[in-house]
């Protein structure tokens, strides 16, 4: 299995400047631009790619000029530097010979930029976890937290892995135990109802034992004060390709149903709590979101920098919010064709919630 993406990687998304040329044939004419680029660039020929790239740029952008307002408040300035990068991600690209060419923010909270890094993941790690031969989905939760107490709750969740982690490895090293083996993905949720948030972590083991591992040495680490079983969840993985891009995701999610029993596709109803997300994304900075045990990671092959290419014959296009696209600087033409449904727009124009958590 491969999966792909409009881009091949952070390595190739290009970066781009201008050479003015003044050409000469009996009298001066006009300034002719060129245009330098580096990377290879991404496939313009995959419409529904770039219209799906298109809906991520404009659900993105709205939602970092609220953030960005929200960092001022909070008096944050580094996260609004890195909210201000991701508003800019994509902005202005360039198209050529049938590539896509443009600058990216590699933020983790740009949708954008998750969809690379998510294909790129999927694409080192399916390959040696489908030969896994019985392998199982566990949910490892604490109970929910308020705002304050959040950052202290993930550090604990994440050094509790690995002290379980490093004690079955010893007892392995030893001869006296088994081997842990899988990947795990920290998320954390918001509840609109109650005003909390449920950090937990989404693993996907070799086999059913380490499963039950897990799951025992989770509860008694953790106590039932601080949890209980029946907020863990454990199932065998009938897809492991769904189930690896399921907890591959940006550590929280985007929208979210008011009521939660309603966990349905987006709606009309569907909000986006803005405070909430940020102060998510601010307890999880500098905290590895995916990770694996048990195994070493895929050694990757140092790829060739592209070469730098001279473009004289190009589009260059600007995003355009109004209409949710990028138009050509030149005439009146847009890229990827891409309409946003009623429930996106509902959301992004009467949904961004930015009450106080």
């Amino acid at each position: 299995m491969k999966i792909t993406s409009l881009c091949n990687g952070y390595h190739c998304c290009a970066q781009y400047f201008y050479l003015n040329t003044l050409a000469e044939n009996g009298t001066n004419k006009g300034r002719q631009n060129n245009i330098v680029v580096n990377g290879s660039g991404s496939d313009l020929s995959k419409k529904e790619a770039l219209k799906r790239r298109a809906k991520r740029k404009t659900v993105t952008q709205v939602m970092m000029l609220k953030l960005i307002d929200v960092a001022k408040e909070n008096g944050e300035p580094e996260l609004e530097k890195a909210y201000w990068n991701t508003y800019y991600c994509q902005q202005r690209i360039i198209t050529a010979d049938g590539r896509l060419y443009g600058k990216y923010c590699k933020n983790r909270f740009c949708t954008l930029c998750c969809s690379i890094r998510k294909a790129e993941l999927i694409n080192k790690y399916y390959p040696i976890m489908k030969d896994w031969e019985d392998p199982y989905f566990l949910t490892l939760t604490v109970k929910a937290c308020n705002a304050y107490n959040l950052k202290r709750y993930i550090n604990k969740c994440i050094f509790g892995f690995r002290r379980i982690n490093a004690k079955h490895r010893k007892r392995y090293q030893r001869g006296r135990g088994k081997r842990l083996v899988g990947v795990r993905s920290l998320e954390c949720n918001f509840n609109p109802q109650k005003q909390t948030y449920n950090p937990h972590f989404h693993v996907i083991t070799r086999d059913k034992e380490t499963a039950e591992v897990l799951l025992k040495e989770w509860l008694k680490l953790w106590t039932p004060k601080f949890t209980n079983k029946k907020g863990q969840h454990l199932k065998m993985v009938y897809n492991l390709e769904g189930c690896l891009i399921e907890i591959i995701k940006y550590g929280s999610k985007i929208f979210t149903e008011p009521d939660l029993k309603n966990r349905t596709k987006e709606t009309n109803t569907t909000q986006i709590y803005l405070k909430a997300l940020d102060t998510i994304l601010t307890a999880m900075k500098g905290t590895r979101i995916f990770d694996r045990f048990g195994f070493n990671a895929p050694k990757t092959k140092q790829k060739e920098r592209p070469k730098a290419k001279l473009l004289t014959n190009f589009k260059e296009w600007e995003y355009d919010p109004s209409r949710s696209d990028w138009v050509n600087t030149s005439k009146d033409e847009v890229l990827t064709d891409f309409k946003p449904p009623s429930y996106l727009e509902a959301i992004l124009s009467e949904n961004l919630n930015d009450t106080i958590f």
